[in-house]
């Protein structure tokens, strides 16, 4: 009886939460890759609280800070108001390490995310995106401008962030969704953008903004050839599969989802950390209420992603072989950090992310510091990836902890506390740092770093020759892209000349035939400023890489000819096995017509045979035409014919069922509509169409 009050009181005094270890013991406690090693760059007191960073040309670091969360979420500061800072970090005596902060800027809340522009950054901080600049060389901000604003302000984890500059010249921002109005202060006269249902980008080089296929929360990156990848919490690795802009050609699409979950070992994780007191707790009380209803629901506490963040392209130079291009994930409630393989699909216009073949029961970094929090991730000039740790006791919002187990918890346990660190191979390479050194470049430098080994100094080159507008690097941007071996150094050639106003139909038809997929499919995006390319577009349609053909399919419905209605039905019949293909190709004003289904019965083969795929397609291009309002009434009958030609019900079933969405609780209201459906009713054989049917009409 004695030894278990004694162990009953010393089960009382043991913290709930551990508490935490330097930045070299989190290290040690850090299981990683075996072909690699984690180094401090920067630690407490020169960050705290760190969420992002971001390097510019001239290798500067900063780095924002995020002092206000989660305490934002339950008392919102002022607009302008708050504790988050962004702070320029140097190395003095160049041994890697920082030793020296400097606050660029403070004061302003919600700080998520930063990007070099320019002479300065632009921040997101919602509801705005604004530039910064230091005018005066003393590391300190001393001018802002507010680019954009109207975004969404509650809920800091689903606010605007991750600004992305991409090969297209274009810039990204993830806007999870979120509802806003959003307005640029440069054009006072241009309506407000309404942004719910998807994220953001914009070219301040040409004033444009516009929404784009959501939702990205916290984790945002583009590869090589422009293709977006985003991290949602649960969902560690989504690829935005269809560009934002296709998708509002028409009002009349059954569905706006144009991001897919490519993981193919959905959410298992291996953390060496157990579940929190509060979590452990948490999944017990929800297990006993899904065990009572009878629900078979399981209620994981630990081991499954619930809290990925900042997954990231590797695109450097310092890596071995076999890790460029792959994505790297931190798992702040895991405590871990989580490597993804990209393959491209064979038959879609999709990848798939697979685990690496020495992780399928590991991690690329696990640790056993509940404390390690890795937030995002940032490619460095060295090549190496940088990895941001909050590091606090408690990640989570206190709104999704029941307010029992939130009252046990303090919040503000590592706020004064944060690291950034470098992810080194053991084996070094020998890079070429000859032009990548020099502190002062020139335009015939950034050039000639076009053709860097590093996704990340390309970049950054083709950002400044854009920003330079500098028309004398023209000629040598023209002989990279006619000369280069390499596919990548030509695409960003091309994009460059874009952003430089020097690009004609000549390179884009050149561009059509590139030996490289990547650069083909840009092509094709490109070929829509030049209607004589439509031809071109036909061509690679049937192009062998999946990823071509369907950008040629996308870009093929910006035109409105029968000819473009006569192939997209060819590659309706032949890609109708997969969503993204039909999708394409109702994305279209001529996909989206009766005249289709003219040129679907014209090649006497697409209704030869029904198969589900074919069932789907007819679903969704009925959904169209119905809320289209054009040529319905026309649609039900000529399935109804095809369906007793064939002596396949199915036809008009699914013709039915699409009808039958689109219309909703109100049914179908057209008078001639409402007639050839009775007409089919009548002269039906099958009850379960004429119940349909029925029910449609409201009889």
């Amino acid at each position: 009886m004695l030894t278990s009050m004694v162990v009953g009181f010393w089960a009382c005094k043991q913290p709930k939460y551990p508490g935490p270890l330097t930045a070299q013991e989190s290290i040690e406690a850090m299981k990683v890759h075996p072909d690699f090693e984690v180094q401090i760059f920067a630690t407490e007191p020169l960050v705290k609280d760190p969420v992002a960073m971001t390097f510019d040309e001239k290798g500067n670091a900063y780095v924002v800070e995020m002092a206000d969360y989660p305490f934002s979420d339950m008392e919102p500061n002022p607009p302008g108001k708050g504790n988050g800072r962004i702070v320029y970090l140097k190395d003095n005596d160049k041994d890697g390490v920082a030793d020296e902060s400097i606050v660029f800027i403070e004061g302003i809340s919600e700080m998520t995310s930063v990007m070099p522009w320019k002479n300065g950054l632009l921040v997101t901080a919602a509801p705005d995106i604004f530039y910064l600049e230091d005018t005066d060389g003393d590391g300190k901000s001393d001018h802002k401008e507010v680019l954009y604003t109207g975004f969404f302000t509650n809920n800091s984890e689903a606010q605007i962030t991750n600004l992305t500059f991409a090969i297209d010249n274009w810039i990204y921002a993830s806007n999870h969704g979120q509802a806003g109005e959003v307005t640029s202060t440069r054009q006072p006269d241009a309506p407000a953008l309404s942004v719910g249902g998807a994220d953001f980008r914009f070219r301040l080089d040409r004033e444009l903004f516009e929404t784009e296929t959501s939702p990205a929360q916290f984790g945002q990156t583009l590869n090589d050839w422009g293709h977006r990848f985003m991290t949602q919490n649960t969902l560690h690795i989504q690829q935005a599969v269809m560009p934002g802009r296709y998708m509002r050609r028409h009002a009349f699409l059954p569905s706006l989802k144009g991001v897919e979950n490519i993981s193919d070992h959905e959410l298992r994780m291996y953390q060496e950390t157990p579940a929190p007191y509060w979590r452990a707790e948490r999944s017990r009380r929800r297990q006993e209420q899904y065990d009572a209803q009878g629900k078979g629901q399981v209620e994981h506490a630990e081991g499954h992603f619930t809290g990925a963040s900042g997954g990231t392209v590797y695109g450097g130079d310092a890596f071995p072989e076999g890790f460029y291009g792959n994505v790297f994930t931190g798992e702040v409630a895991g405590n871990l950090v989580h490597q993804d393989v990209l393959t491209s699909h064979k038959t879609s216009p999709k990848y798939i992310a697979s685990r690496a073949a020495e992780e399928k029961e590991s991690e690329f970094i696990s640790s056993t510091d509940s404390w390690f929090r890795p937030t995002s991730f940032a490619v460095g000039p060295d090549g190496n990836l940088y990895m941001v740790d909050m590091y606090r006791q408690h990640i989570e919002t206190p709104m999704s902890i029941p307010e029992d187990l939130a009252a046990e918890m303090d919040y503000k346990q590592g706020m004064d506390m944060g690291r950034i660190y470098r992810i080194v191979p053991k084996k070094k390479k020998s890079l070429d740092t000859s032009i990548s050194s020099k502190a002062q470049k020139t335009n015939a430098d950034y050039v000639k770093l076009l053709s860097h080994e590093s996704q990340w100094w390309r970049l950054q080159a083709q950002r400044k020759l854009v920003e330079s507008q500098d028309k004398s690097v023209i000629p040598s941007l023209i002989d990279l892209f006619n000369q280069s071996s390499d596919a990548r150094f030509r695409l960003h050639a091309l994009y460059t000349l874009d952003g430089l106003g020097a690009l004609n139909n000549e390179l884009v038809k050149k561009a059509v035939v590139d030996p490289h997929a990547g650069v083909r499919e840009h092509a094709a995006i490109l070929s829509e400023r030049f209607p004589e390319n439509k031809q071109l577009l036909v061509q690679l349609i049937d192009d062998q890489s999946p990823r071509v053909a369907f950008q040629a399919t996308l870009s093929l419905g910006q035109f409105n000819d029968a000819m473009v209605t006569d192939q997209l039905a060819k590659v309706a019949e032949r890609n109708v096995s997969d969503p993204w293909f039909r999708m394409a190709v109702l994305s279209a004003n001529n996909g989206a017509s009766a005249d289709l289904l003219d040129a679907l019965r014209k090649k006497n083969t697409f209704f030869a045979t029904f198969s589900d795929d074919k069932g789907a397609f007819i679903k969704d291009f009925a959904f169209a035409i119905t809320r289209k309002d054009q040529g319905a009434d026309k649609l039900i009958k000529d399935l109804d014919a095809i369906a007793k030609e064939k002596g396949e019900q199915k036809w008009v079933m699914s013709a039915i069922e699409g009808v039958s969405k689109a219309s909703g609780d109100k049914g179908v209201k057209n008078q001639n509509f409402k007639a050839a459906l009775k007409s089919v009713m009548e002269s039906s054989a099958d009850d379960s169409v004429k119940t349909k049917i029925s029910q449609l009409l409201k009889i």
